[in-house]
């Protein structure tokens, strides 16, 4: 290199790095003062202190320093439960857990099946009520296609329907007769390429589904929803209503949020990883779902850990009251649904407020959503690819396979940072409403942890280079119509190949016996350590709809294996 020296790279330093980034980024409300101050005492732990992903963001670094942001807010929380301040309590943040963390449904096994395991489904409840996932030409309604336009990709995506996506570009809802992935590709990809990028966006439209451009980072930031968005913090926390008193974490044993109850309105990843690390905190989450609705069964056997699980429909009056009766004593509530889909049957933030405001008890409302909550496109539904493809994720990752494509990451990583942000909201508001009183709205958004892996730069040119030299050929021959799972189970399998001691390692694994699946669940463990808080799940996983709807939790028997 001409005599010069490429400085080491080092994942802790950089992780270090964007925390301290991140501490000057908020108001004292979406951010206390008083974290900035625990963050000093985080320490950063790596076996390796490089990036495993073959991924050109610091994806690993950036949710590092959001796991220390979440462990700082948390150590501030445990102080009001005591006189005087324990400001120097120790903060541990491992990047291996950190990564397992990121793709944690693709290291969850259950009796001994991985989510691509064709043996997995005799283990599953069939949540996937419309065949949206296990019918292939279905599944591959949601992917990544070129357009009449030249060099324009549009991420058409049929999320757990499929049916509707499909007749909106001319196609049949169902095709058994096409056998091949190729052959399924060819078809959808030849509907798409009848349409201009806006002929597809007025479908989208008109079929409220989701959907979007491949924009180039650039292209995004020139659009009035990137220019609003970019100048927005990762994360907000606003008052809801001030008329209630302060409501103090009550219990003193090592677990945080012991006593603290959560309900959940989500499906798919982003939305019950929050829940999910609230569990790890000590919080008692209960998980509603319609059994109306489909969902994706293999994300609930590592987004379902240590929650319970009912079925509600809350569009009959039988739903309305159980949930209502759940409501009366609930200190969360977290909304993963559709922008406004939660308000429209009588349970957004607006609404608990006045509720808050009856009972003499805030609550705190945290929303995950896809774009945001200003801009021209907040309304719009989407999913992780549909974030990945609006704000230029995509085609940065096509670059660092040497395309000339945008091309969807491996793995759901976007979805796992931002419920990282969400849970860090729920803390703060529950930091607000013990110090402050009141009810307080959490909001986290896909789009803006995209976002943040664009404020903090991409990895240096010569680390993609040795992670592009280290996944090989068989990884940097895919392309963007190859579906989630063929580009995350190439990513997993070369892994597997080159860090065994990390992929396989069992010591980032808690391993449970579930008795709602009768069989061993393999979890990815808590990321954080702070001093004088115990971090763990209060019970194994479960599918959908396993237990009633009540608090009381009557005698368990899951029970840890290891």
């Amino acid at each position: 290199m001409n005599g010069t020296t490429i400085p080491a790279y080092s994942s802790k330093k950089e992780a270090l790095a964007i925390l301290q980034y991140l501490c000057t980024q908020f108001d004292p409300i979406s951010l206390p003062a008083g974290v900035a101050s625990r963050a000093d005492h985080v320490q950063f732990v790596a076996e390796r202190d490089q990036p495993y992903f073959p991924i050109p963001f610091k994806e690993t670094e950036t949710t590092a320093a959001l796991k220390a942001i979440e462990a700082s807010v948390a150590s501030l929380l445990a102080d009001t439960r005591q006189e005087g301040s324990v400001s120097d309590r120790k903060i541990v943040v491992n990047l291996e857990k950190t990564t397992a963390f990121l793709f944690q449904a693709y290291l969850a096994k259950v009796g001994g099946y991985g989510k691509l395991d064709k043996g997995v489904k005799s283990m599953l409840k069939d949540t996937d009520l419309l065949q949206a996932q296990s019918d292939p030409y279905r599944r591959m309604s949601a992917n990544l296609y070129a357009t009449k336009n030249p060099n324009e990709y549009y991420h058409i995506h049929g999320s757990l329907e499929a049916s509707t996506t499909l007749k909106m570009i001319g196609l049949e809802p169902y095709r058994p007769d096409l056998a091949t992935h190729e052959d399924i590709v060819q078809e959808i990809e030849s509907a798409v390429k009848k349409f201009t990028v806006d002929e597809l966006e007025e479908l989208n439209a008109e079929h409220r589904q989701a959907g979007i451009k491949a924009f180039t980072h650039a292209e995004f930031l020139k659009t009035p929803h990137g220019k609003t968005n970019m100048l927005l913090p990762p994360w907000s926390v606003e008052s809801l209503e001030d008329k209630t008193p302060q409501i103090p974490l009550t219990t003193q044993d090592n677990r945080l949020l012991s006593g603290i109850k959560v309900l959940e309105l989500c499906r798919i990843i982003a939305g019950p990883t929050i829940t999910r690390i609230l569990g790890e905190y000590g919080a008692e989450v209960i998980k509603v779902t319609s059994p109306n609705l489909s969902d994706v069964p293999f994300f609930q056997v590592d987004g379902n850990m240590g929650k319970r699980a009912t079925d509600l429909d809350l569009k009959t009056a039988e739903g309305r009251e159980a949930f209502e009766k759940l409501l009366a004593e609930a200190d969360v509530v977290v909304d993963g649904y559709r922008p406004g889909a939660i308000a429209k049957l009588g349970y957004g933030p607006k609404q608990l407020s006045e509720l808050a405001i009856k009972r003499g008890k805030g609550f705190v409302y945290v929303n995950e959503n896809c774009f945001g909550y200003e801009g021209e496109w907040a309304h719009r539904p989407g999913w992780q690819q549909i974030s990945d493809c609006v704000t230029g994720i995509a085609w940065e990752q096509g670059k660092f396979m040497g395309l000339n494509e945008p091309m969807v990451p491996p793995f759901p990583i976007s979805d796992y940072g931002t419920g990282c942000i969400g849970a860090i909201t729920a803390l703060v508001g529950l930091y607000h409403r013990a110090t402050r009183g009141g009810s307080w709205h959490g909001k986290a958004c896909l789009l803006h942890y995209d976002l943040l892996l664009f404020k903090v730069g991409l990895l240096p040119e010569h680390v993609q280079q040795e992670l592009r030299d280290t996944m090989g050929p068989e990884v940097l021959a895919l392309r963007y119509h190859n579906s989630v799972d063929q580009i995350s189970g190439t990513a997993l399998r070369r892994m597997r190949e080159v860090y065994p001691n990390f992929v396989e390692n069992p010591k980032y694994l808690d391993k449970w016996y579930a008795d709602k699946y009768k069989a061993e669940v393999h979890a990815v463990r808590p990321v954080v350590e702070i001093d004088g808080l115990e971090l763990g799940f209060r019970r194994a996983s479960r599918p959908n709809g396993s237990d009633e709807a009540k608090w009381e939790v009557a005698e368990e028997k899951d029970y840890r294996t290891e």
